[in-house]
């Protein structure tokens, strides 16, 4: 993750309640005395998004192939194979929150600074410039709608994942025999198909957040 230059821990604490409490402006206002701006703020939470996409992805394989591994079961403490079962559903769920929770951020700050960047070219008086700076606009939104669609896809993409692993944890958890076990080879195999797909979507939405941070403005805010 990209470090920003805030100065010291006591005003990245000022800046953190100004933007928790609501104020989103004086929070910009502050960050901007710092030299942050919001397509730096833009670039690291798609940089974030991107990051935890990754993460997403590895600990779904992950879980699938411990699953597979635990529908392999021949004997031993049910328990146990409820647990790491959980365990696992439990890693991914946190996971996807995550992504979800970085996807918002991106919106949020992508939002103000289309706004901002809108409300600055119709103030300027050179028309060239201005035809010049809307044109840079609409490129990045452009741009942004594209990686927006992929991150959202990937975020779609892990629900039915989730919904899944879901239900066999709580069947599971319901049924501690080994017929409820031995149903986990099905699942595996209805899940792999879900997370391949999830897998791709992901690659998908990394790449669309690679060319994102590649082709951003060094001059919008």
């Amino acid at each position: 993750m990209r470090k920003l230059g805030f100065g010291s821990v006591w005003s990245l604490l000022i800046t953190f309640t100004l933007f928790t409490s609501g104020c989103r402006s004086t929070y910009y206002a502050t960050m901007e005395k710092f030299g942050v701006h919001k397509r730096d703020m833009l670039k690291e939470n798609v940089e974030e998004a991107r990051d935890e996409q990754k993460e997403a992805a590895t600990e779904f394989k992950d879980a699938l192939t411990r699953l597979k591994e635990l529908s392999g079961y021949t004997g031993g403490d049910l328990e146990k194979v409820y647990s790491r079962l959980k365990g696992d559903f439990d890693r991914c769920k946190t996971q996807a929150d995550d992504v979800s929770k970085k996807i918002k951020d991106v919106e949020s700050v992508s939002a103000d600074l289309f706004k901002e960047w809108e409300k600055e070219i119709q103030s300027m008086q050179n028309a060239t410039l201005a035809s010049s700076s809307r044109s840079k606009l609409q490129e990045t939104r452009t741009r942004y709608q594209s990686l927006h669609a992929a991150m959202k896809q990937a975020e779609t993409s892990m629900q039915p994942v989730l919904t899944q692993f879901n239900d066999q944890v709580l069947y599971l958890k319901h049924n501690l025999n080994a017929a409820a076990v031995g149903n986990l080879k099905t699942t595996a195999q209805e899940i792999e198909r879900e997370v391949q797909r999830l897998i791709q979507d992901m690659n998908r939405s990394i790449s669309e957040a690679d060319e994102f941070i590649k082709g951003l403005p060094d001059t919008a805010s």
